[in-house]
């Protein structure tokens, strides 16, 4: 029974990330081009350039096709926490349902409201109007983005709850305790602004791509000449805040995750002033411990312990040590707690034993460094893109042409990379446990106290105690996450199906993308070249 059990959660952790990398190959299309799309109609008011506004209904057009298969693929995705993650979404559902619902009710309804008047709206409403709607959109559309990530932060670092155990129906669950700190919670806020600027480089990409083609085509040329330049400024911007932002981000997930941060930067043994390695492939040896099978580090030391905590000389965690200090911490919270001891032994440990809580490190390493090194890639097109385009010669120039129209695939790589660092460098948590990584005045962590405290309210005697307890026994682990009902073939069947139809959705979207892409714009009627 437990072996099947497995089998279907990992059949099921597979079927979610499918679906959820599917659903993503839409969403930063649709975040970033919304803005760009609103941006050129108030560039036109302000300008009043009759090109700015022929530029923003030809990529609406494109959006539109984008935006459908999103919502297609979204909803389905939603669902799939009921059918395959019953126990989670009872665990957490009083916290996770809100924002969802508050995304549902008025960030959905606000693009869904507006998107119609956005693609069938032209010349049929003043100008002014449709650079309203184009805004409305945009902002629906972002806003949207927004409270979904302040729930998956949530899940990252679980503040702002309170622990119920036995005080309800269903046993233990966490409830809303301070909707503020989900709200602004800094590891919610920075993943947003994060995966809001990944949108924007995958729209400029796009953009620049398409108008490459058309370029290296002698098609259209002044209407793509000006394409190109908007979006090179627009992916310039996007992609040097994303260094920034992306570092802060890490700098977060370095005070709140260890285990991820070892991952991700594959770091065996705990060490002070820690260099960055370039490149690294993580084993195991006889004894079960992490080693290097080989590592190239970045000839600076300590700028690895810089990044994460702001100091060349502070210790960075390592996996070794990382597994050692959780399974101390979660055994000295069962000691501290024996009424709470089966919280933990019901939502963390698997047969009576400590799972790994170690990710899997290659994945979310490479995962992660490919990502970085995407980054800096992007900073150099658009930046050559701009000078180029800015002087009036980029048309004139193939080879940063082809780079561009190649290089369509990687911001969407690169974003479903981001993901994968997030999430397989979650594991195995579904709820990771409220954890704070602190340091003493040496710069060594202080294993000890890897757990923040949090609100719970028990029963005990027959009476409800509001307490505090440390965040250990708010984690979750995807293994105990899982609908005990689902079987193998229920969880084959659907993944199966799921797959074949988002396949066709895909290439249909990517179809249809590419041929309106290739007819480029309709001018409507002829308008004299100085009206540009």
């Amino acid at each position: 029974m437990a072996a099947e059990l497995e089998l279907v959660a990992s059949l099921s952790r597979l079927q979610f990330a499918t679906t959820a990398y599917f659903h993503f190959l839409f969403v930063p299309l649709t975040l970033g081009i919304s803005l760009f799309i609103a941006i050129l109609m108030t560039t036109y008011l302000v300008t009043g350039k009759q090109i700015y506004r022929e530029m923003a209904r030809f990529w609406t057009k494109l959006f539109a096709i984008n935006f459908a298969m999103g919502v297609a693929t979204g909803i389905t995705h939603e669902f799939e926490f009921g059918t395959n993650w019953a126990v989670y979404s009872r665990y957490v559902g009083d916290i996770f349902g809100a924002p969802l619902a508050i995304e549902a009710l008025f960030a959905f309804f606000l693009e869904s409201s507006f998107i119609g008047m956005l693609i069938f709206g032209w010349n049929r409403v003043n100008d002014v109007v449709m650079t309203l709607v184009a805004w409305a959109v945009a902002f629906g559309t972002n806003l949207s983005a927004l409270w979904i990530l302040l729930a998956n932060g949530w899940m990252q670092h679980p503040g702002g709850a309170i622990l119920k155990a036995g005080t309800w129906v269903g046993g233990v669950r966490a409830e809303l305790y301070d909707f503020t700190q989900i709200v602004f919670s800094p590891v919610g806020d920075v993943k947003f602004m994060h995966t809001i600027t990944a949108g924007m480089i995958v729209a400029a990409m796009f953009v620049l791509g398409i108008s490459a083609y058309h370029l290296l085509r002698k098609q259209h040329v002044e209407f793509f000449k000006r394409s190109a330049l908007a979006a090179a400024i627009f992916g310039m911007i996007a992609s040097v805040s994303e260094v920034v932002i992306g570092d802060i981000h890490a700098h977060e997930v370095a005070k709140t995750q260890p285990s991820k941060l070892a991952a991700m930067e594959a770091v065996v043994d705990s060490e002070h002033a820690a260099p960055i390695l370039l490149a690294a492939w993580v084993t195991k040896n006889e004894e079960g411990q992490y080693e290097h099978a080989f590592k190239l580090p970045l000839p600076i030391p300590g700028i690895l312990s810089f990044l994460a905590y702001h100091d060349f000389n502070a210790q960075v965690p390592g996996l070794n040590d990382v597994q050692k200090a959780f399974e101390e911490n979660f055994a000295k919270a069962m000691a501290e707690y024996p009424a709470l001891a089966e919280i933990i032994q019901n939502n963390v440990m698997i047969n009576g034993q400590w799972p790994e809580f170690n990710p899997p490190v290659n994945i979310v390493y490479w995962a992660f460094h490919l990502m970085v090194y995407l980054a800096f890639f992007f900073v150099f097109v658009f930046t050559v893109a701009f000078y180029y385009a800015k002087k009036g010669v980029l048309h004139e120039k193939p080879w940063i042409l082809k780079l561009a129209l190649y290089s369509i695939p990687l911001p969407y790589i690169a974003s479903l990379l981001g993901w994968a660092t997030a999430e397989v460098g979650r594991q195995p948590w579904v709820v990771y446990p409220l954890t704070e990584v602190k340091h003493d005045a040496n710069g060594n962590i202080i294993w000890g106290e890897l757990f923040k405290e949090i609100p719970a309210m028990i029963q005990q005697g027959g009476q409800v105690v509001e307490t505090t307890v440390p965040g250990a026994f708010m984690g979750l682990t995807t293994y105990k996450a899982v609908t005990p009902t689902l079987t193998v073939l229920e969880v084959t069947i659907t993944f199966i199906g799921f797959l074949v139809i988002f396949t066709v959705l895909a290439i249909l979207d990517w179809w249809l993308i590419a041929k309106y892409a290739k007819k480029g714009p309709d001018m409507g009627e002829p308008k004299p070249q100085e009206a540009y």
